[in-house]
């Protein structure tokens, strides 16, 4: 059976998208595979799509002709889409009855203020659904052979947000450091040297493993493995840039070894 034919076979069991409703999907953390068939049928059947910054362009490509697209792409420090603008667009429609797909990197219930979107939508009598998508942090760590747990290293994984660190609205990191269990910290990088002070100050180690993810499962994917204490200065000097995914604990050490043996099979 061909790969188009199994696709389609697949698809029947995908719920119909009508006009006037509006899907929030996950695209994964960037490469074209790693796209649900729920989120490649209805990319396929959308009238609309609204999309990320971190949404793949050849994702797009699935897209029937005629649809109308429209950038919503946010980046921490650049001039971006109000969020009260994206769901008034959404909105709007989905009252012009619109199938409208809400495409977002990653997870939309992970970091992608999917349930804010879901909220107003329902508020306002529109009806949604939501497609999961590959979180960005697992895809990622997969990606950089970076297991997200290990038998013997951890018994849980701390999902954060680095965007406010420093501020007045920011995490109690200390507490974050007390735990022991690795953690992986979206929208990060512009804080990294904070994330890092304040995690040191909370009592973690300055050899604790540290990687930095960028661009993950993209050809544009750079992986930097350092300590706690060394990685803000050697990412600024390496020019690590956004997207970026930071994982702090002993779940890195394992990345020289699984790597490594990876090459020898494959070379085997």
């Amino acid at each position: 059976m061909s790969l188009e034919s199994a696709i389609a076979r697949l698809a029947r069991a995908t719920p119909a998208f009508q006009p006037g409703h509006v899907w929030l999907a996950g695209a994964g953390p960037g490469n074209a595979g790693s796209l649900t068939l729920d989120v490649i049928a209805a990319i396929s059947a959308a009238d609309a799509i609204v999309y990320d910054a971190l949404v793949d362009a050849t994702v797009l490509d699935a897209a029937r002709q005629g649809v109308e697209l429209h950038f919503a792409g946010k980046r921490g420090g650049r001039v971006s889409a109000a969020q009260d603008d994206i769901t008034a667009l959404l909105i709007a429609l989905a009252r012009k009855q619109r199938r409208v797909l809400r495409l977002k990197g990653g997870d939309p219930y992970v970091f992608g203020r999917g349930g804010e979107e879901a909220l107003a939508l329902a508020r306002s009598g529109v009806p949604f659904r939501i497609l999961p998508g590959v979180t960005s942090a697992f895809g990622a760590l997969a990606s950089a052979g970076i297991p997200a747990t290990m038998r013997g290293l951890n018994k849980a994984i701390i999902l954060a947000t680095g965007h406010a660190a420093g501020e007045e609205e920011d995490l109690d990191w200390a507490a974050l450091a007390a735990t022991g269990q690795p953690i992986v910290v979206y929208m990060g990088l512009r804080n990294l040297g904070r994330i890092t002070a304040a995690l040191l100050a909370g009592g973690l180690r300055d050899s604790t493993p540290a990687a930095i993810i960028m661009a993950a499962t993209t050809p544009d994917e750079r992986v930097l493995v350092s300590t706690l204490g060394l990685i803000a200065g050697e990412a600024e000097a390496q020019g690590f840039a956004a997207p970026a995914l930071i994982v702090i604990g002993d779940i890195v050490s394992m990345r020289a070894e699984l790597v490594e043996l990876e090459r020898l099979v494959r070379s085997a």
